[in-house]
């Protein structure tokens, strides 16, 4: 229940941000040049300047990072730099390594400030989960926070993966990084060159209502995972990036795929064909209902990679073979 009620509230920030950051201007951090890449962290300055508008100096990469969500500390230790993770919130529990680093609890109500400041951290890593004013409370204590937008495109998720590896010094780390999840990315796409046909899909995000069950809009990233993998989200016909749709509404856009996000909290495949109507949806007759891992697509880090190789096999299992 804990982890549902906190995955509400992030999806109505995210929405929130979304109409925010639809009005701003877009920022691109500013990196000075640092010296020649290298596996170890680099001694070069930085000034950068964040989501937020925000410009921080820091005089070497920082070594006592704490990171204030869950993509951001996957990302730390995805190009190499988790020895420089020393705080995280509750919920960062991937990979494995991090369960070692110290939690500073949750992040959605009150910061613990005063675990976070005996850590003595150089940086604090937010994202675009973590409310300005947390920022402003962080800064207000004298601690340096770096807030990073969350992707739109992939193209962004690589700009975050390099602007993290200029911060923490580990350049090489996230160029191989982005690399390889490029060339993923490349190989999925042309797979789905050659699909047939492309399947409606509802992605469910909460069914807590199954009469009203919650899925994502237009403009959000899951909706980009849905249609880069050759699928079409009936979730579209909202007029945010993410809501409740009917059932009667459901019934009508006849998805041929359903996706299910929140079987971690209780929802069941065998459910579905038991809320009142949906029998005759085709994705129900078909018995195309599938499970997914929904950290894989609502935490803008690097297993969004891993989100859109697995979207793209429950849509075109044929391709993939």
């Amino acid at each position: 229940m804990f982890r549902r009620l906190n995955s509400i509230i992030w999806l109505l920030g995210l929405a929130l941000m979304l109409l925010i950051s639809a009005c701003a201007p877009a920022v691109t951090p500013t990196l000075v040049p640092t010296a020649s890449p290298t596996n170890q962290p680099t001694a070069a300055p930085l000034m950068l300047t964040d989501g937020l508008s925000h410009t921080i100096q820091l005089a070497a990469p920082p070594q006592r990072i704490i990171s204030l969500a869950p993509s951001n500390t996957e990302l730390v230790f995805a190009i190499g730099a988790g020895a420089q993770l020393i705080g995280r919130e509750a919920l960062s529990d991937y990979p494995a390594e991090a369960a070692r680093v110290t939690s500073i609890g949750s992040t959605y109500d009150k910061l613990n400030t005063e675990a976070i400041v005996a850590l003595k951290p150089d940086l604090i890593l937010a994202a675009e989960i973590t409310n300005p004013d947390q920022v402003k409370t962080l800064q207000g204590l004298g601690l340096t926070v770096y807030w990073l937008p969350n992707p739109k495109t992939y193209d962004d998720l690589y700009q975050n993966i390099n602007t993290v590896g200029q911060i923490t010094g580990q350049i090489d780390g996230a160029q191989k990084l982005i690399d390889a999840l490029k060339t993923r990315f490349a190989t999925v796409i042309d797979k789905v060159k050659g699909a047939a046909t492309r399947p409606t899909v509802f992605y469910e995000v909460d069914g807590t209502d199954p009469t009203k069950p919650w899925t994502s809009g237009p403009g959000t990233f899951l909706d980009t995972v849905i249609t880069l993998a050759g699928g079409q989200n009936v979730g579209r016909v909202l007029k945010d990036p993410f809501g409740q749709i009917s059932s009667e509404e459901l019934i009508k856009q006849n998805p041929d795929i359903i996706i299910l996000g929140d079987t971690l909290y209780g929802v069941t495949i065998d459910s579905i064909s038991q809320r009142a109507g949906w029998k005759s949806i085709a994705a129900v007759k078909n018995k195309a209902i599938y499970s997914f891992d929904d950290n894989l697509v609502s935490r803008p880090g690097p297993r969004l990679l891993d989100g859109l190789e697995q979207m793209a096999k429950l849509l075109h299992p044929e391709l993939f073979k």
